[in-house]
């Protein structure tokens, strides 16, 4: 019997668990918000805010305000200052350090110790126990998981308090029985210098048996084109032979998945998506024959949905057509807004996603509420900017390693456009043909987006701009972001991504 056969009775029980998200998604919110309030109602921010007296969730949205980080940003600066019973019981001794949608270069989000094993842990276990599920055969126990990791560092002077990347505090934390199936080492892991990082993965790695993959795709595909190097192999599956799935989240998959599919050429090779962030695990791709994610119903995470309007306002603006999961429905773009067992109560975590299916409850994630373009009423999204990207690189062979794209607003002949920035591992041959296959599928996926593009009279052609190799490495190098959960900003509504960008492009 193998290793796996073994340790998938663990599991056993979990899948039997999750059945229920089939069809009691209701009963099963309903249940965690009833134990989040509970929990959390003897805290300052549960006394001020009524939970003893909050019956149901009608209670619970008129007495709790909608957040954004900066509300409870005094709050969270207090508990990192190691005052208890604050905005969840105890002392909180782990932060999450994420950029995002804030006016503050950094955002420190609370991950208690519920939170951490409630919501991370409980996501890493039922994203095994659904591979285990659809994989009977596997044998991904029987080697080790490379895990790609960020850093952590001290908090003010709080005695065992730490901030650091997500993915820190998960490998700091670990069990030690899953740590002894982990790759690379921990001092390796928790390096804060990426590419001193890549080099010592790729040399612990090699020659170990890597049955499976977790991390960012970005940053993972730079460890294995390194581990190509040091190996001198062509493709991983000749490093690894077992290699068998790739867990993988943070950014979209999708302008990665050609390059991916060229590294590891095993035709049994899977790739499953997560959504997790420093806010929590939220989704699951439970179907490997479906996109679309499952989303997770009774690990500590209590979810509303606040419908964007049509007119693309900023849903932080406005708290209106807010639902919980009962209320959502299909094809509506949705801001998603959070309370859970760290601490944050109606917290918008800056991420918009779309129902595909209610029964079950299941999704894509279309982008962020501040990361889309908008300056001329054409509402392009993020979701649209890959699947717009993916169709030119199948049309052209052009393969994209990093993109980024904003307005370039009015000129005195009331000329506009969308000026894009594009890192390209193979380049397409005729670059403004590239350019009008994108225009053209962008056209066909967003209805405002081609009414715009009429005729050229509001909004003309896109541009496509090539960048120099490593140029957004190099921009978050600057930026001292290089590595762990960073994420290159798609889409802006602002130039001031893509101007700093391209100031290095030309340098």
């Amino acid at each position: 019997m193998s290793i796996t056969s073994i340790a998938g009775l663990y599991f056993k029980n979990r899948q039997r668990q999750l059945k229920r998200h089939l069809n009691e998604g209701e009963t099963l919110q309903r249940e965690v918000l009833s134990r989040l309030l509970n929990r959390a109602a003897d805290t300052e921010y549960g006394r001020n805010h009524l939970f003893n007296n909050t019956h149901g969730y009608d209670d619970f949205a008129r007495n709790v305000p909608v957040n954004t980080y900066e509300e409870l940003k005094d709050a969270i600066d207090r508990m990192r200052h190691g005052e208890q019973n604050v905005l969840w019981p105890g002392k909180v001794k782990w932060y999450a350090k994420s950029s995002g949608t804030t006016n503050d270069k950094s955002k420190y989000i609370p991950v208690s110790h519920e939170g951490l094993h409630h919501i991370h842990y409980a996501g890493g276990r039922d994203t095994i126990a659904f591979y285990l599920m659809n994989n009977p055969d596997s044998r991904i126990f029987d080697g080790k998981g490379l895990i790609l990791g960020g850093s952590h560092q001290a908090n003010y002077d709080v005695p065992g308090a730490l901030v650091g990347d997500l993915s820190a505090i998960l490998i700091e934390n670990i069990n030690p029985i899953v740590n002894l199936g982990r790759v690379p080492k921990k001092q390796t892991a928790l390096l804060s210098d990426f590419e001193v990082k890549r080099d010592r993965i790729a040399r612990e790695t090699v020659n170990k048996n890597v049955t499976n993959l977790s991390g960012v795709p970005s940053w993972m595909l730079s460890v294995l084109v390194r581990v190509l190097e040091f190996s001198g192999k062509q493709s991983i599956d000749e490093v690894w032979p077992n290699l068998e799935v790739f867990f993988h989240g943070g950014i979209s998959f999708t302008p990665y998945r050609n390059q991916y599919e060229q590294l590891i050429r095993s035709s049994r090779m899977q790739y499953m998506e997560t959504y997790n962030a420093s806010e929590g695990f939220f989704g699951i791709q439970n179907d490997p024959k479906d996109n679309a994610m499952l989303l997770m119903l009774d690990n500590d995470v209590f979810y509303e949905f606040m419908e964007i309007p049509g007119n693309a306002q900023d849903p932080e603006e406005s708290s209106e057509n807010i639902v919980p999961l009962w209320g959502v429905e299909t094809e509506k773009n949705y801001a998603v807004l959070i309370s859970t067992s760290c601490g944050l109560w109606r917290y918008m975590i800056g991420d918009t996603v779309m129902f595909t299916t209610t029964n079950p409850y299941k999704f894509i994630i279309t982008g962020r509420t501040k990361c889309f373009i908008n300056a001329f009423g054409e509402e392009l999204i993020q979701d649209n900017a890959d699947r717009g990207l993916a169709y030119a690189c199948e049309v052209t062979g052009a393969e994209v390693s990093d993109y980024t794209a904003a307005p370039v607003f009015m000129d005195s002949n009331a000329r506009c456009r969308h000026q894009w920035l594009i890192e390209f591992i193979r380049e397409p041959k005729d670059i403004e043909q590239f350019a009008a296959i994108l225009d053209k599928k962008l056209q066909e996926l967003n209805s405002d987006y081609e009414a715009k593009r009429y005729h050229d009279i509001t909004l003309q052609h896109l541009e496509v701009i090539k960048a120099r190799p490593n140029l957004f490495n190099n921009w978050l190098k600057s930026r001292g972001k290089l590595g762990g959960q960073h994420k290159v900003p798609r889409l802006s509504n602002s130039r001031q991504h893509i101007d700093e960008l391209l100031k290095m492009n030309n340098e």
